[in-house]
């Protein structure tokens, strides 16, 4: 049987397998309720979940005691990672279909990656940027090369990518556009999401993020996403004092929005239009995640701009990166913008490993076909569960469920089945209350997925 119809019939076999778990009732008994004694807090208003082991109750107060409040995890704790698979501190195992937000493209602890790390730590590990070292020349010639652009500079991690990104055109507007002093404007989409730094916080348009971080900084707007008419307008109103459009390819924290065929190539266009700089933020669409190396691919689009970060590294550690060209990156002058990590050996030597895994183990391929036969399983369980939609492309993809979108932080019916998946072995994230992203390493096997597609009805049907 084909996978689809295998999927196709998949309800009713689900439905007779459901024994094999908790039904639903028993499943949701219990909330999980944080033990830090000066605050306890429900984590949904009805998610439960069974009792956590002492093992995993103690990482959660430690870090609920010691820690900043600032994430709201599922009550998992996880000792180890191999693959597309997880496991937590009591040896349960888990697919990962969040892959640290697409930043273990090419799975956990990938043998060669983990290899040019400890090779390269113990050697040098780092110089500053006071000194040359011996691998930075080689690695900005071969992240160069592999993408096509003149130059790099390397930053540690994707926030820091775009504020690089977002300096340079101001720069470039000022230097090569001949925008007059202190009125260079960057545009950015609404419901962008690139970061929690002021500058980040500055262009969102979700009060999650940035209510009560004020003043913002000048300078930024937001135009309609996916929507060309609203940008064009923008740029005819004021493009001589617009030195750049920041976007993503496709908004990951949004909820996986896939925006309209061409919209990418479009966008180009207006901007080579109007002189204004394309900066694609690549972080989390990037490095094969949605089938192409680079989710601008999809448009056969060339931004001015690239940020990469997150699977740069594999998820080993912070890597990123700038490419542009000479015109755009030349105008940065020694003392105007660094990082005392940003290019150190061992990052180099451990982004070259990741970017040749890409290659070698033709990942953006694997990505394509697995998030078509995903996505394909996904839209059979639509009129059987409580599936409204499925969106996404190659390994980056949501499902959004029968209740309304809330806010960024809102858990609802989301979390409640994310809770059930992680009972059944799979761990994903809601987002916005409805929304829940699967995006798993691209390693990923097609039996693998049929088996995750499995996982995610019988979760599904346990919260109906």
């Amino acid at each position: 049987m084909n996978p689809i119809a295998k999927r196709a019939s998949s309800s009713l076999a689900a439905a007779a397998r459901i024994h094999h778990f908790h039904s639903a009732s028993t499943f949701l008994e219990r909330k999980y309720v944080s033990t830090f004694p000066t605050q306890s807090r429900t984590l949904s208003s009805e998610a439960t979940a069974p009792e956590l082991s002492s093992a995993s109750t103690e990482c959660i107060n430690l870090e609920e005691r010691h820690g900043a409040h600032n994430y709201h995890p599922l009550p998992v704790v996880i000792s180890r990672g191999e693959g597309v698979k997880l496991y937590g501190v009591d040896g349960e195992s888990y697919y990962d279909f969040l892959s640290a937000y697409s930043a273990v493209n090419q799975g956990h602890c990938h043998p060669k990656i983990i290899g040019a790390l400890v090779e390269q730590a113990q050697k040098l590990t780092l110089t500053s940027r006071a000194f040359h070292n011996d691998c930075l020349g080689e690695y900005a010639e071969y992240v160069t090369n592999y993408f096509g652009y003149d130059r790099v500079l390397p930053m540690n991690t994707g926030v820091e990518g775009g504020e690089t990104a977002v300096k340079l055109a101001r720069r470039w507007g000022y230097d090569v556009k001949g925008i007059p002093e202190d009125k260079a404007r960057v545009i950015f989409a609404s419901n962008n999401f690139w970061g929690r730094t002021l500058a980040a916080v500055s262009t969102s348009t979700d009060p999650t993020a940035s209510k009560g971080f004020g003043p913002f900084m000048p300078g930024f707007s937001n135009v309609g996403y996916n929507n060309l008419p609203d940008l064009e307008a923008e740029f005819e109103r004021d493009g001589q004092n617009i030195c750049a459009f920041m976007v993503e390819p496709i908004q990951g924290e949004a909820g996986v929005v896939v925006p309209d065929d061409g919209y990418m190539s479009n966008v180009k266009k207006l901007c080579e239009k109007h002189n204004i700089l394309l900066i694609a933020d690549e972080v989390q669409t990037g490095l094969g995640r949605t089938g192409f190396e680079l989710a601008v691919d999809h448009d056969k689009c060339k931004p001015d701009i690239i940020v990469l970060g997150k699977a740069l590294s594999g998820g080993v550690i912070p890597v990123s990166a700038v490419l542009a060209s000479n015109e755009v990156m030349l105008t940065i002058h020694p003392g105007e913008h660094g990082s005392t990590y940003g290019g150190n050996p061992v990052a180099c030597k451990v982004a070259t490993a990741a970017l040749e895994v890409l290659r070698e183990e033709k990942l953006a391929e694997n990505s394509m076909a697995r998030g078509e036969q995903l996505r394909a399983g996904l839209s059979s369980m639509i009129g059987s569960t409580s599936i409204e939609e499925v969106r996404g492309r190659g390994l980056l993809n949501a499902i959004v469920i029968n209740q309304p979108k809330g806010k960024y932080g809102d858990l609802g019916k989301a979390w409640d089945v994310c809770m059930a998946m992680k009972e059944n072995g799979l761990l994903a994230k809601p987002t916005h209350g409805n929304i829940i992203r699967f995006a798993p390493p691209l390693t990923i096997s097609e039996i693998e997925i049929d088996e995750c597609l499995n996982i995610i009805e019988k979760s599904m049907l346990q919260v109906e």
